[in-house]
């Protein structure tokens, strides 16, 4: 398995692919790897010749520092499990926050039309400005025929694909479908970091969610909000930070429900000092 951590070394290896007339997938990853960015990883492999990985914790786009901090570097450890995918078509490109940034470590600004300002970009201000510029350099540096993210990041993907149509960028942005533990919470990185009482708990989101999917069928988006916002108030360990239904072109939250959009179901939770996502589409 190759393994790169500068931009020059990695934008040569693609470069000898695309010769060969090779096609390049990108999954891009912050690391500490799961199942779910397994899958992406396999989905990539199915469409394309080679697979760049790019593990990266990127600080840009954390507002909070301290989860940055804690935020889990496990290189090793991801190497490992994406040998057990493929040890001869996966290109492992973890590089150094110099060599991404060159000693400015600042995101750029960008405008997604207002995609940016809805739900994350409430509670996470910048945030997007960090994802859409290690994204864009990504794109730069590999410069993949195609891309994968994973629609537990529903707004990201949206603004990622927003990015590419806006900077003209010649790359497919492939959305996949939110891999789950068997109790329904949503894989992330972050979960690794759950006290055992709040794994436990964790799994409501979920059950919230699916209840919330079904009281849509006949309720307005208030009265589902309403209800979930109640639930949330009994729990003792979860913290509701919002839930929001909304039309999943605009990402604006829904006032009125019309037979001719497509909404889905949008939720952050804080389980003691972690913060947890989730999504599902609504119809």
């Amino acid at each position: 398995m190759m393994i790169f951590s500068q931009k020059m070394q990695i934008a040569t290896a693609i470069d000898e692919l695309k010769a060969k007339q090779l096609s390049v997938g990108l999954v891009p990853t912050m690391g500490a790897l799961h199942e779910g960015h397994l899958a992406l990883v396999k989905k990539a492999l199915n469409e394309n010749d080679r697979v760049v990985v790019s593990v990266f914790v990127n600080p840009t786009q954390f507002d909070n520092k301290d989860d940055l901090k804690k935020y889990p570097r496990t290189l090793d450890d991801d190497v490992a499990l994406l040998k057990t995918v493929s040890k001869a078509k996966i290109i492992v490109y973890a590089p150094t926050v110099e060599d991404i940034y060159e000693g400015k470590t600042k995101a750029e600004k960008f405008n997604f039309d207002g995609l940016e300002f809805e739900m994350e970009g409430k509670f996470r201000q910048g945030h997007f400005n960090g994802v859409g510029t290690i994204v864009k350099r990504f794109f730069e540096i590999v410069k993949p025929h195609r891309a994968y993210f994973g629609e537990k990041d529903f707004q990201q993907l949206t603004i990622i694909k927003k990015l590419v149509e806006k900077h003209n960028i010649l790359v497919k942005v492939i959305g996949c479908p939110i891999h789950r533990e068997t109790n329904g919470l949503a894989m992330s990185s972050r979960n690794t970091r759950l006290k055992p009482e709040y794994k436990k708990a964790a799994p409501f989101i979920y059950k919230i969610l699916t209840t919330a999917r079904v009281k849509f069928g006949t309720k307005s988006a208030n009265k589902v909000s309403e209800w979930v916002e109640k639930e949330f108030a009994k729990h003792d360990l979860l913290k509701l930070e919002y839930f929001i239904i909304a039309e999943t072109k605009t990402l604006k939250p829904v006032t009125r429900k019309s037979n001719k959009n497509i909404y889905r179901a949008f939720i952050a939770v804080y389980a003691d000092d972690i913060r947890l996502i989730d999504n599902i589409a609504l119809n």
